[in-house]
């Protein structure tokens, strides 16, 4: 008898998370279907409605410039149309959610090419431009205004690098400049951990992911995965009442799936966040933005609408893939 109280109550356990997870699930759709942009809504399709890779292709193909970069607002908080390096490292993100590995297709291409002009490129770095000047006669966020500086912490070049390795040819000058850049990047990443910035921390994470793929020889993988790891724990924030609250990172940030090798030590992070999440949720089906632009650009209320529907699949993603 008691057996049988105990399975009956975990059973009743299972089912009220899973009910949550559909609620919040159906609450999220909602909000991508009545605000999304046509790229967004292809994403939610593919990870939750059996859409399809090519939708998203297609959709991401509209922010595409002839010269071969991204522009157009594809990074939210940035409404500069021209192709910026940030642009082509949100595109390649976008690319590997899905699982894209076609070397041949036009997009793929169209990007490496724009990477090899050496447009917005700074050769004393060896390093893409965080930020460029054309970014001022655009609306967009104070830190992506430019000032006569920009930040060569390898964001977004070690991810950019990462890219060209894993679709770049072996023989092709653009392959073995990234190979040099790889390789820079890592050494600047060993004398620099640990740092305090979640985005470069995961343009790391991106270019450790693309060398494993890719077996290109840059440096010791092993010291590099060591080092990587310090970094992502140093960076996650572990006091959750900031989260939703403040602009800090969670565990979803660095840890996208179950093999993830950042897990170690976090497990009950992840759990907190599975929780956490559908506390998070707004009344609307969409999840808070913590960040303003800081400047009186009217633009920062479209693009916070922009950002929720991105949130809506990272967190529905999240809670699909990590929820027991």
């Amino acid at each position: 008898m008691l057996t049988r109280i105990i399975y009956q109550t975990m059973r009743r356990d299972i089912m009220e998370k899973t009910m949550d997870k559909i609620i919040a699930l159906a609450k999220a759709r909602g909000f991508v279907y009545r605000n999304a942009r046509p790229l967004e809504l292809a994403r939610w399709r593919f990870h939750f409605e059996n859409g399809s890779a090519d939708d998203v292709v297609t959709a991401l193909s509209a922010f595409q410039n002839e010269d071969g970069g991204f522009g157009h607002a594809l990074e939210e908080d940035n409404f500069n149309p021209n192709s910026l390096p940030m642009g082509v490292w949100k595109a390649a993100e976008i690319l590997d959610e899905i699982g894209f590995s076609d070397k041949s297709h036009p997009m793929i291409k169209g990007m490496l090419r724009y990477l090899e002009s050496g447009s917005c490129f700074d050769k004393a770095h060896d390093q893409w431009l965080n930020t460029v000047p054309s970014n001022n006669d655009y609306p967009c966020a104070i830190w992506w205004a430019y000032n006569g500086e920009s930040d060569f912490r390898y964001n977004p070049t070690a991810a950019l690098a990462g890219f060209i390795l894993k679709f770049a040819e072996k023989d092709s000058v653009i392959y073995q400049k990234a190979l040099i850049i790889a390789k820079q990047a890592v050494e600047w990443f060993d004398a620099n951990v640990p740092f305090n910035e979640m985005h470069v921390t995961n343009c790391f994470v991106r270019l450790y992911e693309c060398l494993c793929i890719t077996g290109a020889d840059v440096c010791c993988m092993d010291s590099f995965k060591e080092k990587l790891i310090t970094q992502v724990n140093n960076s996650i924030c572990r006091d959750t009442s900031k989260w939703g609250k403040e602009y800090v990172s969670l565990p979803a940030d660095f840890i996208r799936s179950k093999d993830s090798i950042f897990i170690g030590g976090n497990e009950e992070l992840l759990k907190e966040q599975c929780r956490l999440v559908k506390q998070m949720q707004l009344p609307d089906g969409s999840f808070p933005v913590t960040w303003i632009w800081c400047n009186d650009y009217a633009e920062y209320h479209i693009a916070a609408n922009w950002w929720k529907s991105e949130f809506c699949i990272g967190y529905m993603r999240f809670i699909r893939d990590f929820e027991e």
